[in-house]
């Protein structure tokens, strides 16, 4: 489901933000712990940026939306399967409401280009809120018409009805903080230092920074 500026009034999106806020607040906090599934382009740096959020229990990389099962990466990238890459992320909804969570994704992201993330380019790394209920829906529309008001353009991230989540092989969890050499283009890293030199060269943080300014919550991370 993709809504476009043009579609919504202003002043009706202030109304939608309302009713969607009213409808997920009576089931925010139904359990000790809740699980959320968003794709915002490479889940190193999505991972990355929610594992750092004070209420979020644990964060994994895999992919979710297509129609193979158990996928592998390179399957992914090569295209074909139907996946994006995702992260999955169980949080505490005493601390931390699916609502403000998806307003942080939002500010993570480019959520106006179609494309892609950044330096990553196709499909795979299409942005995406995954969703299991009417609740999560409404909230998930509330979070797309702010960003939506908020930078006066049409949003490419859509809502899409949540499918099985499959994560991704070991070596691509935590990635950024691990410290086992690959090879780079700047000779043998470790994982944590090629992880930061690819989100710069990638422009994430500075493309974030552009469009939010000071409501970015992980620029520079």
């Amino acid at each position: 489901m993709q809504i476009t500026f043009q579609s919504i009034k202003p002043v009706l999106l202030g109304v939608a933000i309302l009713l969607g806020f009213a409808v997920y607040c009576g089931q925010a906090k139904a359990g000790q712990t809740a699980k959320a599934v968003v794709a915002g382009g490479c889940f190193w740096c999505v991972e990355k940026d929610f594992e750092s959020v004070s209420g979020v229990i644990e964060v994994v990389s895999g992919f979710a939306g297509g129609e193979v099962v158990n996928p592998t990466y390179k399957q992914v990238v090569r295209g074909g399967t139907g996946h994006i890459e995702a992260v999955e992320i169980t949080y505490d909804p005493s601390k931390l409401s699916y609502d403000q969570l998806l307003h942080m994704f939002m500010r993570s992201i480019d959520p106006t280009d179609a494309g892609g993330q950044f330096c990553d380019r196709g499909h795979t790394y299409t942005t995406a809120i995954f969703v299991s209920n009417k609740a999560e829906q409404a909230a998930a529309e509330v979070a797309i018409a702010e960003a939506m008001l908020v930078l006066g353009k049409d949003i490419a991230t859509v809502v899409r009805e949540a499918s099985t989540f499959y994560p991704a092989e070991a070596y691509h969890q935590d990635y950024y903080k691990q410290q086992d050499l690959v090879l780079t283009r700047f000779g043998p890293k470790t994982k944590a230092n090629a992880y930061k030199r690819y989100r710069k060269a990638c422009g994430r943080d500075a493309r974030v920074k552009t469009l939010w300014g000071s409501a970015a919550p992980f620029a520079g991370s």
